[in-house]
């Protein structure tokens, strides 16, 4: 593997065919240069510097900007990356201003690019205000596009359905369903995050959007409207596409996405919050088996057999059956929690082995395998009558080869799992990680001849960046590792109490609790608290209510599960006189600059469970091949979810702050010294009182 130090100097590459210098700037750039007896670099490497220089055609276009040698070190190996054809994997410290540094060079390279995030919000992001803002600052005439998957854009068809034979659950329901359909006839894209107010866990959307499973392609009579196909075709005639990791990795199993035509013809792909492709990857490289899909299924076949075969089958009985077997195969795989009284909050994840042998999942399969062999029979009689009965005979035939693959021993290279949430259950089979599909990405046709950059504020606590480049198949890759350009010394705290419970003790989650009213009242709220376990997000947050209520202080508890995430977060910012609580979801992603929160509690290291399936799976295999799976895993692991935590701190250059972690083995363990240089270097304070002095200071400051 290659490393790239934030102050080496790219070798040169003369790119053929190149413009001439878009900005005029190229002399004053050369006259900053290095020692003479540097190597002079590429032009894409010069376009890009005099982009991002003083007087340049970004200061310009913004007044705030200010030039940062962290961002232009970047976005030179970026360029550098896209004229060589090369890998480049780049972790970025939070302020460093990376997505501009990738896609400036991305620009002015003249080549098509993909642009993958994370999430949903994040491809709006780059595709409303990013890229336009770049576009017009940089006056480069580009066709930007925005492809999502099937499941976020409307699909007429299914509407269509909808207005006759949706059995919608409540009056809340059925009003959705008329916003939508007034929207549908003034939407150009489809996309349904142009309705505001529209929950993604509406039960409406899967009566008004299309699944690879049930969507007709071209034989669907409303094909040539197709949002979907809409969307996919001018992502192919687009200069820059954004689409999103789960995306991209739907596409390399099922081909679906619109991304495996798309690949071969850009010249660059970015993945950026590069830390989330292994998981996500992992995800959709797997088999998976849904009480959810029994049910849209079923509801998908009663809706379509009696609008359009009525009396031909029982279609009703053969809903019912889908249900009864659901719901057998979800309790089959609760178990004892089924029985025991014991309420399944979040998502658990269960062991194979902790059911497969039990006889009642034996008979909930068994079951299962009856009831799609019966739908396969019943769809087989109508499936000439028309495409949607065609499209729904091909999904009972694929839910018998599912039930099968799981009523038989998994593959040895693979890992089979039970995910359990309050209202389904998922079968899981997956490889450990994404290597080996990576592997044949990148030196495939379609990864041949291409600049791939992948980047992140967290991509691993050693200069290769292990933690990272090894399950993603990426060990030949140049690595750059450029650090925030925040002075976290002066404006943020490390506050680790050494003499505290520790967190298997039974009082831990109260003095927890006890530690972050002291911090709240020092700061009068504007405080995080990230738990490790939904357990300890519930105990930590009743004890600081009664704390409140006890002391009169007019601080609210804003926690997770009580309302979603975003109304949370609005709240918090509207009101931050509020400490809020969050679990693994609030580790990252969260983003409040400002004095409006100046503390953030992490209860306790964020080792990975041990019992977790995969987890398990991934500890043998590195004792298989003689590695010490406690520092090669389970402390890297804990050091990226510390970043990414401890990151919700500091957002700006004026952020001030104090993060708290309530776990001594921090401080006095071997291992936690490696844990404290993973994060920015921030002062550190060994006593409480000095904590509470910095919050006091930090109050007064901003009074």
């Amino acid at each position: 593997m290659k490393t790239q130090d934030a102050t080496d100097r790219p070798s040169p590459h003369a790119q053929a065919g190149s413009p001439a210098d878009p900005f005029g700037l190229i002399e004053a750039f050369d006259a900053h240069q290095a020692a003479p007896q540097a190597a002079a670099p590429s032009e894409l490497e010069q376009w890009v510097a005099a982009a991002f220089a003083p007087g340049g055609p970004i200061a310009r276009a913004d007044p705030a900007y200010s030039p940062r040698e962290q961002q232009l070190a970047m976005s030179q190996a970026v360029a550098q990356a896209i004229a060589r054809r090369e890998t480049l994997v780049v972790e970025a410290g939070t302020g460093v201003g990376k997505t501009f540094a990738y896609l400036v060079p991305a620009l002015l390279s003249g080549g098509r690019a993909l642009i993958s995030t994370a999430t949903k919000n994040l491809q709006d992001q780059l595709f409303m205000r990013d890229l336009p803002r770049l576009c017009a600052a940089l006056q480069v005439p580009v066709r930007i596009a925005l492809l999502k998957g099937r499941g976020s854009y409307l699909c007429l068809h299914r509407l269509g359905h909808a207005r006759h034979s949706a059995d919608l659950p409540d009056k809340r329901s059925v009003m959705a369903l008329a916003r939508i359909e007034t929207w549908a006839q003034q939407t150009r894209s489809g996309d349904l995050a142009e309705l505001e107010g529209l929950d993604e866990r509406s039960p409406v959307l899967p009566f008004v959007t299309s699944s690879r499973d049930n969507c007709l392609g071209s034989e669907c009579p409303d094909f040539r409207a197709c949002h979907v196909v809409k969307a996919r075709r001018e992502a192919m005639e687009a200069d820059v596409v954004v689409v999103n990791h789960h995306l991209f990795f739907a596409d390399m199993t099922l081909r679906d996405s619109g991304v495996a035509e798309l690949l071969p013809s850009v010249d660059l792909a970015v993945f950026d919050e590069a830390h989330q492709l292994p998981e996500a990857g992992v995800q959709f490289l797997g088999t998976l088996l849904g009480t959810a899909q029994l049910l849209d299924f079923g509801r998908d076949v009663l809706g379509l057999g009696l609008a359009q075969a009525r009396g031909l089958q029982d279609w009703q009985g053969l809903q019912a059956r889908l249900e009864r077997s659901a719901r057998q195969l979800r309790l089959a795989c609760a178990g004892p929690l089924a029985t025991g009284g014991r309420e399944v909050r979040g998502m658990l994840k269960l062991a194979w082995k902790e059911r497969a042998g039990q006889p009642g999942f034996a008979a909930a399969l068994a079951d299962l395998a009856e009831t799609t062999e019966l739908a396969v029979d019943q769809l087989a009689t109508v499936a000439e009558t028309s495409p949607d009965f065609q499209r729904l005979h091909e999904r009972a035939v694929q839910l018998r080869k599912l039930v099968e693959v799981f009523a038989q021993e998994p593959e040895p290279a693979d890992v089979r799992w039970i995910d359990l949430s309050p209202h389904q259950a998922r079968l899981v089979e997956s490889p450990l990680d994404i290597r080996e599909a990576m592997l044949e990405q990148l030196g495939g046709p379609q990864g041949q001849n291409k600049a791939w950059v992948f980047t992140s504020a967290t991509l691993g606590d050693d200069e290769r960046l292990s933690w990272f480049t090894e399950p993603a198949g990426l060990d030949e890759a140049t690595v750059l590792r450029v650090g925030s350009p925040f002075n976290y010394a002066e404006n943020a705290r490390l506050y680790i109490p050494r003499n505290f419970p520790k967190p298997n003790e039974p009082n831990h989650p109260l003095q927890v609790a006890a530690l972050a009213a002291r911090c709240a009242r020092a700061l009068g709220g504007r405080t995080f608290v990230l738990t490790t376990t939904l357990r300890a997000l519930q105990s930590i947050g009743d004890a600081l209510r009664q704390d409140f209520e006890e002391g009169g202080d007019e601080i609210a508890v804003l926690q997770q599960g009580v309302a979603p995430k975003r109304q949370l977060l609005q709240q918090f910012l509207d009101d931050p006189r509020a400490v809020l609580l969050g679990s693994a979801s609030f580790w990252e992603g969260i983003d409040v600059p400002g004095d409006k929160l100046q503390c953030v509690l992490i209860d306790k290291l964020p080792f990975p469970p041990p019992n977790d399936p995969l987890v398990e799976a991934r500890v043998q295999r590195l004792e298989a091949a003689g590695r010490n799976a406690f520092a090669h895993y389970f402390i890297a692991e804990a050091a990226i979810s510390l970043k990414q935590g401890g990151g919700r701190l500091i957002r700006t250059e004026q952020d001030r702050g104090l993060l708290v972690v309530c776990d001594p083995r921090m401080a006095v363990m071997n291992y936690g010294r490696r844990l404290r240089e993973a994060l920015p270097p921030m002062t550190r304070l060994a006593e409480e009182q000095q904590a509470l002095d910095w919050l006091q200071l930090l109050a007064d400051i901003r009074a």
